[in-house]
Parts: structure tokens; C-alpha cells; sequence
């Protein structure tokens, strides 16, 4: 995947990138933000409903592999699993389609991104940056909270999970879906367990290990498999679409895309989670990226973090 060509779009991706290392630290051969992470293997099984809704080459398929990561959020490896700064927790798929082929989706536990652009994803961090969030008056985080709604909802403390098996994942953008009549709709991907979601009351995740989440997945996944439904919830027509802080009403449609089921861990975890490359816009016929900004701007963070990581790896 080339770097795009867009000056500022590059300028502005090594802003962010310079803005997380100011919050977090660099952490060489790691990523800056959801850094603590683990890679499953497994498969995904499409629904003969998702052929209404896409032409996509793994819907086409009796199953595809997939390399699934979990992962805390923030830039620091080693954030316990229940320090409250660890929501929103991440979900990347990569369906292995051919050799060197492949679409992904990139999801977290939150419904909702603080901001619709970059250059207010830039401002937002900057913020966080020179504030202490235990004094937030007079700051300049509070006062961007106080002048982006979305942002103030995003931020405000979430349960932590019972079990990275047991929370629901989103999409942060919506996408395009093109099926084989040429049919066009917009959606956002939903990952929901089949375990079901379970948080834990603060007291209750006070008391866990600070690895607890990462070694119930090692648990769980020598009883059996850990699977999930994967749906894709349909816009109208009215919908807005191209902005990642509003969503759309629950009485959209849900149409259901597939089922992924993981079955083990990756051999030699930490070299291949360090050259690992999500990307967040589909590249892949039936699946394309809708108009919102910010898909540009975080497929770019994803491939120079990307490359930076892998460098510090060699």
C-alpha cells in the first residue's frame, strides 16, 4: 500500500502521530495508540444474507481466514487491562483473501469518534496533551469538551469488559456496499459475541490482574472456539454518512455479514503484531470507502506508524 500523494494530508497524519507520542511516549515498535495488543487466527463464515449486500470476494466464499487483534487502548504497552484508560477497547480483522490480498475492518468498543475531521482529531489531541485531566478546569481540554459534544460523550468513563470474548465492537466510519445488481448502500460494520456483552461493576475490575483480558483469551480459547456475529447496519437514505460522530438511529436495518470464529493465537505474537498493517479503507471490490475525511487521514497514521514500527523491529 503506496503512501498518498497529498502534502497536507502527510503533514497532518506526522501531527497526529507526534501528538500521540507527546501524550504517550514513544514506545518504539509499538504502536501510539492501542498499543497492548494480541493476534488470534481463525475463520469467517458469511451469511446468505450479506450477498444482498455486497459483492465482496469473501462473501462469495465458504469461509475465509482471518487474523483478528485485541487490543487496550492508548499508546502505553503495558496499561493494565483494567485501568479506565484502557476504553475504548480495539478489534482489527484482516480476511485473507489470496497471498499478499487482503480487506480489513477496524472497530473499537465505543459507538462514536470525538471528532468528524483531522484537523480537529489534531486539536483534540494537542489538547489532551498540555491538560491534566484530574484538573480539567480552565484547560484546554475542557474547553475543546466544551465546543465538541461528540468529543465530551466520547470520553466519559465506560465499563470495562468481563472478557475481550464478551464486548461489542464498532465500526468508526461508514462504508460503501455495492452488491452484484450494482445496488449501493451505506452501513457500519457491528461486531457483536455470541458469549454476549458483560461489564464489570469498579470494584469488581479494580481486582483483576493487570493481564486479566489477554489471559482469559488464552483460557477460553483452549475450551473452544470464541465467536462473533458480524453485521452491517444499513443507512437510509437521508442519512448523514460521512460523519463519524453522528449515527444513525437503532431502528436502521441490521443485515447479517457473517460469522467469526477464532480458534487460536498466533505463533511468535509480539514480531508479527509489529508487522501487522491495518488499514481502514477497504480496498476490495464490493467494499468501498464512503466520503468521510477521516478515512484518508487514518489509513495514512496506520501505514507511516506502520513503517516506524517495523523499523524499530529490524
Amino acid at each position: 500500500m503506496p503512501l498518498p500523494s497529498d502534502e497536507k494530508l502527510l503533514a497532518l497524519s506526522g501531527d497526529v502521530l507526534k501528538a500521540f507520542d507527546a501524550i504517550f511516549s514513544l514506545h518504539p515498535g509499538f504502536r501510539p495508540a492501542h498499543a497492548k495488543g494480541e493476534l488470534l487466527t481463525g475463520t469467517f463464515t458469511p451469511s446468505k444474507d450479506a450477498i444482498s449486500l455486497t459483492r465482496a470476494p469473501h462473501i462469495a466464499r465458504a469461509s475465509t481466514l482471518v487474523v483478528v487483534r485485541f487490543s487496550n487502548a492508548t499508546g502505553v504497552p503495558q496499561l493494565p487491562d483494567n485501568d479506565p484508560n484502557a476504553n475504548p477497547r480495539g478489534m482489527a480483522i484482516r480476511f485473507q483473501l489470496a497471498e499478499h490480498v487482503h480487506t480489513d475492518v477496524i472497530s473499537h468498543s465505543v459507538d462514536g469518534f470525538p471528532v468528524r475531521t483531522g484537523p480537529e482529531f489534531l486539536e483534540f489531541l494537542r489538547a489532551v496533551a498540555v491538560s491534566d485531566p484530574a484538573k480539567l478546569s480552565g484547560s484546554p481540554l475542557e474547553a475543546f469538551l466544551g465546543s465538541h459534544p461528540a468529543a465530551l460523550a466520547f470520553v466519559q468513563p465506560k465499563p470495562v469488559p468481563s472478557s475481550f470474548a464478551r464486548e461489542a465492537f464498532f465500526g468508526v466510519t461508514a462504508l460503501r456496499f455495492t452488491n452484484q445488481a450494482g445496488v449501493s448502500r451505506h452501513g457500519r460494520y457491528r461486531i457483536i459475541p455470541d458469549a454476549g456483552v458483560e461489564h464489570l461493576d469498579d470494584a469488581t475490575a479494580k481486582g483483576k490482574d493487570v493481564n486479566f483480558l489477554f489471559d482469559d483469551l488464552t483460557r477460553r480459547l483452549s475450551a473452544g472456539p470464541i465467536s462473533f456475529r458480524i453485521v452491517v447496519q444499513v443507512a437510509n437514505e437521508n442519512d448523514v454518512v460521512d460523519n463519524a460522530t453522528i449515527h444513525w438511529p437503532e431502528d436502521r436495518p441490521l443485515i447479517n455479514f457473517g460469522k467469526l470464529t477464532l480458534t487460536g493465537t498466533v505463533p511468535d505474537d509480539a514480531r508479527e503484531q509489529k508487522q501487522i498493517i491495518f488499514d481502514p479503507i477497504p480496498r476490495v471490490d464490493g467494499i468501498e470507502p464512503s466520503d468521510d475525511p477521516l478515512l484518508e487521514l487514518r489509513a495514512a497514521i496506520y501505514l507511516i506508524s506502520g513503517r516506524r514500527r517495523r523499523k524499530a523491529a529490524e
